[in-house]
């Protein structure tokens, strides 16, 4: 069997084949091999340039045995004007978006319909602040699981174009982005209020 290598590049990457492997296996099962790697790359940044929202610093916080409440944490930061209107999780049917605040020495929590994003501008999801409520958890939350969070989102920027993908949720809203993100449980972070 030789040891001759045949190099070829692809985009910019440099591959060795031996050419025996050329020989015996043709030009056509090469050719589908890079056109296929061509178009997953190609696939791959389209995917990115619609991550119009980012999300960091996401994590949970564990509950105890017999708790049926639970609450998310994250920052979002949105390229554009952006509205999150539902959520959804695998550790609940029932998210909701709440805001806890200060009023006369007395801590109030309320429900909101939805949380506007501003583009450019971090939006944090804290404790003590806005976070998400997760209601009726399918079991406790322990640390180290993973939850997994689909978070609808719709535009609000103004555009003359109109976009030809709706996707209605399971709240009948309808919403120009969806991302579904893995999150942490865990205690919360050093710096975070309790």
């Amino acid at each position: 069997m030789s040891k001759d290598l045949l190099t070829l590049t692809f985009l910019g990457n440099k591959i060795d084949m031996q050419n025996t492997f050329y020989k015996y296996f043709g030009r056509l099962p090469l050719s589908l091999m890079l056109a296929l790697i061509g178009t997953q790359l190609h696939a791959k940044e389209v995917v990115a340039t619609k991550n119009l929202v980012s999300i960091s610093d996401a994590w949970v916080r564990p509950t105890n045995p017999g708790q049926e409440v639970g609450a998310a944490y994250m920052t979002f930061l949105s390229k554009q004007d952006m509205t999150l209107v539902s959520i959804e999780s695998s550790a609940t049917d029932s998210v909701e978006i709440h805001n806890m605040t200060m009023e006369n020495g007395v801590m109030k929590m309320r429900m909101m319909e939805n949380l506007a994003l501003k583009a450019g501008e971090p939006y944090k999801l804290a404790p003590g602040g806005f976070h998400l409520m997760l209601f009726d958890l399918k079991k406790p939350l322990a640390v180290g699981e993973q939850v997994r969070f689909t978070l609808h989102f719709k535009s609000t920027a103004k555009s003359n174009a109109k976009s030809n993908v709706t996707i209605k949720n399971h709240k009948n809203k309808s919403s120009d982005l969806t991302q579904t993100i893995n999150v942490m449980v865990q205690a919360p972070p050093e710096n975070t209020a309790h």
